[in-house]
C-alpha cells in the first residue's frame, strides 16, 4: 500500500458514462449510468465475465473512446470536452498502457521499444532509462533481443518496462495475463504492482480474474455495462 501520493499521479473520476451504439434495427446499451472515483495513486480493478463492457470503459475512461453522454476527469481536467487530438496529447503526456496483447515492434529490439515513446516524448534519458527498467525486469541480458526471440512473459515484461518508463500519470492494464499461462501470469502481475508501488502511479486493471482484482484497493463489479455490488 503507498504511503504517500506521489506529485506525478492524478485522479481519475467518471460520471453518468452512457455508450449505445446503433445498430441497422435498434440501439445497443453497452455501459449504464456508469460513475466512479479513482483518487491519485490509487489501485482499481474493474471485474466482469466477457461481454460485460469492460474494456469499452477502459478505452472511455483512457480517452480511446468517447461515451454516448457522461463526463471523464483525468485530474481536473474534462477529457471528453476534448478534440481526438487533445485526448492524444493527454494520453501521450500522461496515461501508460499494459495489453493482453503485447504490442512490440517487431523490428525493434527490446530497448529500442521501451526508448520509442519516451523518444516520442523528448525524454533525453531515454536509453538509460530503458536500461534500467528491462534490467529492474530481470532483462538485462536480453535488451538487444528481438520479440520474436522472447517468451511471452518476457515480451510482456518488456511492454510493462515501456509503459513505466515514460512516468504516467495514470496506468491502465487490460487483461495483462490473458495470453499466459499462470505461473508467467502470476509474476507480471508482482512486477506490475511492485513497480506501481514504487512510482505510485494511479492504476486502473481491467481483468476477470477476481483473485487479481483483490489486489486492488478497490473493486468494481460489470454486468452488461452496469456497475452492480459485489
Amino acid at each position: 500500500m503507498l504511503t504517500e501520493t506521489p506529485e506525478l499521479a492524478l485522479s481519475l473520476e467518471a460520471k453518468q458514462l452512457n455508450k449505445s451504439v446503433q445498430l441497422p434495427d435498434t440501439s445497443l446499451t453497452v455501459l449504464s449510468d456508469v460513475s466512479l472515483s479513482i483518487p491519485a495513486g490509487g489501485t482499481c480493478a474493474i471485474v466482469g465475465r466477457s461481454g460485460s463492457g469492460k474494456t469499452t470503459l477502459l478505452g472511455i475512461l483512457a480517452g480511446l473512446d468517447v461515451p454516448t453522454d457522461g463526463a471523464v476527469m483525468i485530474g481536473d481536467q474534462d477529457i471528453t470536452a476534448l478534440t481526438e487530438d487533445q485526448r492524444a496529447d493527454i494520453r501521450g503526456e500522461s496515461v501508460g498502457f499494459v495489453f493482453q496483447s503485447f504490442h512490440l515492434l517487431d523490428h525493434l529490439s527490446a530497448i529500442k521499444n521501451v526508448m520509442l515513446p519516451m523518444e516520442l516524448k523528448g525524454m533525453d534519458d531515454a536509453q538509460s532509462r530503458a536500461e534500467t527498467f528491462l534490467t529492474k525486469l530481470g532483462l538485462g541480458d536480453r535488451l538487444n533481443h528481438l520479440p520474436k526471440q522472447l517468451s511471452g512473459g518476457e515480451q510482456q515484461r518488456v511492454a510493462i518496462a515501456r509503459a513505466f518508463a515514460c512516468e504516467p500519470k495514470i496506468l491502465f492494464a487490460d487483461e495483462p495475463t490473458g495470453n499466459l499461462d499462470s505461473a508467467t501470469g502470476s509474476d507480471i502481475v508482482e512486477r506490475i504492482f511492485q513497480l506501481n508501488e514504487e512510482q505510485g502511479t494511479t492504476l486502473v486493471l481491467v481483468t476477470h480474474d477476481d483473485s487479481l482484482a483483490a489486489r486492488c484497493q478497490q473493486q468494481l463489479r460489470l454486468e452488461s455495462g452496469a456497475l452492480v455490488d459485489g
